[in-house]
């Protein structure tokens, strides 16, 4: 008699995938994104670049990059899509889609119930199998998105073509036993899906954000020093099992796709230095490696501001959500040159009285009276990737005001 064998468990087949992008689809989400998105105003003002008022009171000058890029418009649009396709069931996104909260409270008004954050109205525990999750454009950590697929869930994925590219590398160094080392925000939800990539390949990483804590990284390469100390200073960044005298000894960078360039390479060069002191110049190639992953959108936007801050200026406007990454650098270069304020929306202007703006460094807002000054005056204007045209609007428009005229006669001059 053949002995019995315990049952195994049945693998879930995987949900059928629908084609989101279908053109009668994508002409309905066009026509809703416009509605929701768009602004002629802040459209006929790219065109000409930089327009001053009959009265001659005000010049606003917008950066020539700015706003929304190709992978927030992507992953937008198939939210949006998801909803057209599947209009009478639920719909579930991991957290917010990108970093602006105009944008995601459009996405709780649609029916889309957020698993995670602030707004959060459903648990991935409950979810079951052919329910639909949208993944956000930062991507999802691996253990979630097994955690999705082993659920038989059906994933509309929306992460951007450039964190992909960031993966990629991370997994390649995995695969060689070479330790990622991470240029980001190691809470952001972007480097914690990059860091999983590692780990998923058996690899190992750590994660810097500044230029003090890469120092004590290249430190520790040259010299050693004391593990439990350093292990203790990046608490929380590194992966499981990270020993710095083993993974130290060949490394990779790679990097959050929305730092700064300058930043990046910055790291990079001071990285693969202590790399050449450690073990010797001819030995660079055994021991280091490195990748641009710096997002092109990205780049695009602080190139624009870059060349705009050249030119005279009285203050700039930064528009777009607090926690977003891309926008808090732009907010920064400004700081360094002119008076800036980072504002998430026109209601953080209160009138000639005062500006709400927010301080990435305390992380809190402040508040600046008497921010316009009196006379003619230049201000630029430039936004993050994850920024709508109908907020940058806005507060166009409120400036118009408060220099007595309006965007038709300031359009026609």
């Amino acid at each position: 008699m053949a002995s019995e064998t315990p049952d195994q468990p049945v693998a879930k087949p995987k949900p059928k995938r629908i084609n989101l992008r279908r053109p009668d689809i994508m002409e309905q989400v066009k026509a809703q994104v416009i509605t929701h998105y768009r602004s002629d105003l802040v459209d006929r003002l790219r065109a000409k670049g930089e327009v001053t008022c009959p009265n001659g009171q005000i010049t606003i000058k917008l950066a020539k990059e700015f706003g929304f890029c190709y992978g927030v418009d992507r992953c937008i649009d198939l939210a949006y899509a998801a909803r057209k396709v599947f209009p009478d069931k639920p719909l579930y996104i991991l957290g917010e889609i990108i970093h602006n909260p105009e944008v995601n409270d459009q996405i709780r008004e649609m029916g889309i119930q957020f698993l995670s954050g602030p707004h959060q109205s459903a648990d991935i525990d409950d979810l079951s199998e052919g329910d639909i999750v949208i993944i956000p454009a930062f991507g999802t950590e691996v253990t979630i998105r097994e955690k999705l697929e082993a659920k038989g869930c059906q994933v509309v994925d929306t992460t951007c073509g450039d964190v992909r590219m960031v993966w990629k590398r991370v997994r390649t160094y995995a695969k060689q036993e070479v330790t990622s080392i991470i240029h980001g925000k190691a809470s952001h939800e972007e480097t914690m899906a990059t860091s999983s990539q590692a780990i998923a390949k058996n690899g190992h990483y750590i994660v810097v954000s500044t230029f003090e804590e890469t120092d004590l990284v290249c430190d520790y390469i040259i010299n050693g020093g004391n593990k439990e100390a350093l292990l203790k200073r990046f608490d929380g960044c590194y992966s499981e099992g990270f020993d710095p005298d083993t993974h130290l000894r060949t490394v990779g960078v790679a990097n959050q796709t929305t730092m700064m360039r300058g930043e990046t390479e910055e790291v990079q060069r001071r990285i693969k230095a202590a790399i050449q002191k450690r073990y010797g110049t001819e030995n660079t190639d055994a021991h280091f490696r490195f990748f641009d992953t710096i997002c092109g959108a990205t780049q695009d936007r602080q190139d624009a501001l870059k060349v705009m801050l050249q030119e005279p200026l009285d203050l700039l406007l930064v528009i777009g959500g607090y926690n977003s990454s891309n926008t808090s650098h732009l907010a920064e270069m400004g700081e360094h040159v002119l008076p800036t304020y980072f504002i998430k929306n026109v209601q953080e202007i209160n009138g000639l009285q005062s500006i709400s703006h927010w301080n990435q460094h305390n992380q809190q807002l402040e508040e600046t009276p008497h921010w316009l000054p009196e006379g003619p005056i230049r201000v630029g204007i430039t936004a993050g990737a994850s920024c709508p045209n109908n907020l940058i609007e806005d507060v166009i428009n409120h400036l118009l005001e408060l220099r007595n005229t309006s965007a038709e006669e300031f359009l026609a001059n």
